[in-house]
């Protein structure tokens, strides 16, 4: 059953896209949802609602919300648990896969292995991890100096929630995974580990 949260966006996201993709495919199925088939019906009849505007700020701002929904789309893909951080969505289908086939997994739904970037976002995989008592692989790994740490695109780490004298693999454990209290540890990348995206 769908939450009152999911039909709401859809219904939101119905009355910002313009009439002429509305016969885009996988819509039809919305129209399964209480109250939102007459609305979609109503739009779809009506040439002139909602024409794409020249106006930047519109443009904008629909693209914003274009690139919002396609990542909670990418999210509920998973089936699975979904938390949310800032304007990070984390999501969890419960599988375990050692960490280039869990990354492999993310990226094929639209997102990458999530990656806590400060204490909100390390509490909302933490609530995933705990749900699935579980320890989850991270979008960190470690660079080409030994014991340095960066996230998938290279950057530095500007956030760490180590365990005690951790990390502590210096070159043999090039991942990071994290604890079911929520802390990190340094770790073997051939390990099967749960699987935790974010969009």
């Amino acid at each position: 059953m769908r939450s009152y949260s999911f039909c709401m966006l859809t219904a939101a996201a119905a009355l910002l896209v313009p009439c002429h993709a509305l016969s885009c495919p996988g819509l039809p199925e919305l129209s399964n949802i209480p109250g939102l088939g007459g609305l979609l019906r109503l739009l779809s009849k009506n040439s002139d609602c909602l024409p794409i505007s020249p106006d930047t700020e519109f443009s904008d701002v629909l693209e914003n919300f274009r690139q919002r929904l396609s990542r909670l789309e990418g999210a509920l893909t998973l089936k699975g648990k979904i938390a949310k951080a800032g304007e990070k969505i984390i999501a969890s289908n419960g599988k375990k896969a050692d960490f280039s086939s869990a990354l492999e997994s993310c990226e094929k739904t639209g997102g990458t292995l999530a990656t806590p970037m400060n204490k909100e976002e390390n509490r909302a995989i933490l609530g995933i991890v705990e749900q699935y008592n579980s320890y989850a692989y991270l979008g960190i790994k470690e660079n080409e100096t030994s014991g340095q740490f960066e996230y998938m695109n290279g950057t530095p780490l500007n956030y760490t929630n180590w365990y005690q004298y951790e990390p502590n693999g210096k070159g043999t454990e090039k991942c990071v995974e994290m604890y079911t209290n929520g802390n990190w540890n340094d770790r073997k990348c051939n390990l099967y580990r749960l699987t935790i995206c974010e969009f």
